[in-house]
């Protein structure tokens, strides 16, 4: 796709694609955030002059990226299309997908798929079912890696990240990570990295109720299942096994999201 946005400003004819792009990923990245803004917030989140800023908008309204209602902006659905399109060309979400389906149908708790981008962790995926409402979580969002369990289990494959070398190493060797509390009062989270032998190339986690989920085997065992199962599918390049995970009795009966 070629966009092309002459009347931004009067720029240098060789700066200038760089510069148009710039001031583009700057005016959504603004959009962060949930809700609309109007130009005011716009300026002031990306300290772009009003008036170019005010085309530009215009002009990213026009090819769909960007939808005005009245005197607020909010992504538009072109964004939407190459969001899904991004997903559905993504080889490690394909892959994904059924497992993680599996994963919660077999656990009943909430199970992401995650990928490290520089000190933090993106979410690629989130299937909640009942309790999904309960973990504020959701689909593209990032978060500080080393707060995260999904985090974690991807920092410790990273030698240049400054968290205690003895931290990762026994996340390194058990294969596992996990945390409790800091995020979501009374509830935890387990993830697995999924890659070969020394490396993550992403991680898959399961979250719940701290009362039902606990840091053991039985706990990790079926995210170590899927973790395997996941990369043996990329690796592959296709899916040919899902495999049948055992649910566990105590998962049954889980609180829904309004009693967690």
């Amino acid at each position: 796709m070629t966009m092309t946005l002459q009347s931004v400003d009067t720029l240098e004819s060789d700066s200038a694609p760089t510069a148009v792009l710039d001031r583009v990923s700057v005016v959504l990245d603004a959009f962060e955030g949930p809700g609309r803004l109007t130009l005011a917030q716009i300026v002031r989140r990306t300290g772009l002059p009003r008036s170019s800023a005010h085309r530009l908008l215009e002009r990213l309204v026009s090819m769909r990226w960007l939808r005005r209602e009245g005197r607020d902006y909010e992504l538009g659905m072109r964004l939407v299309e190459l969001g899904s399109l991004a997903v559905h060309q993504d080889r490690l979400h394909s892959a994904a997908m059924p497992l993680l389906h599996e994963l919660y149908r077999v656990t009943g708790f909430v199970v992401h798929l995650g990928i490290l981008d520089g000190p933090d962790v993106v979410y690629l995926e989130k299937i909640g079912g009942r309790l999904g409402a309960a973990v504020p979580t959701r689909v593209g969002e990032r978060r500080p890696a080393a707060l995260t369990a999904l985090g974690q289990a991807l920092l410790a494959f990273e030698s240049s990240h400054p968290a205690p070398q003895s931290h990762r190493a026994r996340i390194r060797d058990a294969g596992v990570a996990f945390e409790s509390g800091s995020g979501l009062a009374g509830f935890s989270c387990l993830a697995v990295p999924i890659g070969p032998v020394g490396r993550a190339v992403a991680a898959v986690s399961i979250c719940g109720p701290s009362k039902a989920l606990r840091n053991d085997h039985i706990s990790a065992a079926p995210v170590r299942m899927a973790a395997a199962a996941i990369w043996r599918a990329i690796d592959g390049g296709a899916l040919t096994v899902t495999p049948t995970l055992q649910r566990r009795q105590m998962l049954r009966n889980l609180p829904t999201a309004a009693g967690a």
